[in-house]
């Protein structure tokens, strides 16, 4: 059994037990999130496709940690001009325990 499910704005292939990482939730660690934003939902074969969500489907997950992902390295040059610049980004995220696919 699989679901997808918008999360911040993204979309997850979540099945139960997994942990995937998501943009920065506002949540203690420890704490469970509800999302019900279901798009499409797979049970052994039987598919039910939201329009645009699926009807009375959820997933329940629960806060493992926040983190930060790998460093991200922005580098500009011009050449021949001696313009260099360079510049680095580390995504804030947060690690979830999928606990429960609820079916509709």
């Amino acid at each position: 059994m699989y679901a997808i499910v918008d999360i911040a704005g993204q979309q997850f292939k979540v099945e139960k037990g997994q942990q995937i990482f998501v943009n920065r939730q506002a949540a203690e660690v420890g704490a469970a999130l509800d999302f019900d934003k279901v798009l499409l939902l797979d049970n052994e074969g039987k598919v039910q496709v939201g329009a645009p969500f699926v009807a009375g489907a959820g997933v329940k997950a629960t806060v493992i940690e926040h983190c930060k992902g790998d460093k991200v390295i922005i580098f500009k040059k011009k050449r021949r001009k001696g313009y260099q610049k360079k510049n680095g980004h580390r995504q804030y995220l947060t690690k979830l325990q999928i606990e429960e696919i609820a079916i509709a």
